[in-house]
């Protein structure tokens, strides 16, 4: 173990210690450890190498080419529970893996979860993963793929879509820039243009007092609140120092 530590932490391995008990208690045997450690020191993302990341105490399946659930999404999925109420209509929107939908839908009881991405590797983590929840996933861009049926009926949007500037993706770190797919990440010119997209979108799916929270930046909060204003949404902003997280939340008249 000492000699797997020490190769972890010469990779720039900050937790190395912790990584090399994940890595071991995947590995199948030694040569298969051999292999999975060559591949995080060569840089991959621990949670592809394992083959999971925990969200808000869940284990999410994620894999190579697949955007890892970040912890500071995880304030975003507890503003979306404590949006919703039970029996509630919830749809996970640019889910990816569907951290998101799982950790509201865990916490919901009777939740009708519907998940939607346009990346369908992503996708194929994310059946498996909402799975449990009964959660149905749709492939497609945004709206496009949900069902009519939802129209008027979604209780609580829940977003986490791409918001880096196209010119910042080169200084994210390698982990992300290397490794997870440029359509879960590149957010525009201004890191913005797919949460215009969301915002203009959702009015028409939305229930009566229905619910889009939305992840964002400090920085760019105003522009993301501004778009939901626009659409006719009554908007508020909340952020989380623990977490190192903002979040938007929009509610329909």
């Amino acid at each position: 173990m000492a000699t797997l530590v020490e190769a972890l932490r010469a990779a720039g391995c900050v937790f190395a210690e912790e990584e090399a008990e994940l890595l071991t208690a995947a590995a199948e045997d030694a040569g298969h450890l051999e292999g999975l450690v060559a591949r995080r020191v060569a840089g991959e993302p621990l949670e592809h190498v394992v083959g999971w990341a925990e969200f808000c105490g869940l284990r999410m399946a994620v894999g190579e080419g697949a955007f890892v659930p970040r912890r500071r999404s995880e304030f975003l999925a507890r503003e979306a529970v404590a949006a919703a109420r039970p029996g509630a209509v919830v749809v996970d929107l640019c889910c990816g893996v569907g951290a998101l939908g799982a950790a509201v839908a865990a916490q919901v009881p009777g939740a009708e979860l519907h998940a939607a991405d346009i990346d369908p590797v992503a996708l194929a983590y994310a059946r498996r993963n909402l799975a449990p929840y009964g959660g149905r996933v749709w492939e497609g861009d945004l709206y496009a793929p949900l069902p009519a049926g939802l129209r008027g009926r979604v209780d609580v949007l829940v977003v986490n879509a791409p918001y880096v500037p196209t010119g910042e993706i080169g200084l994210l770190p390698p982990e992300a820039r290397d490794h997870e797919p440029p359509v879960s990440l590149d957010g525009g010119a201004d890191g913005l243009d797919v949460h215009r997209r969301v915002a203009a979108g959702a009015p028409p799916w939305l229930a009566p007092g229905g619910t889009l929270l939305i992840e964002t930046s400090a920085r760019q909060s105003p522009v993301t609140a501004s778009a939901l204003t626009a659409a006719g949404l009554s908007v508020r902003a909340v952020a989380s120092e623990e977490y190192y997280a903002t979040v938007i939340i929009a509610t329909a008249p």
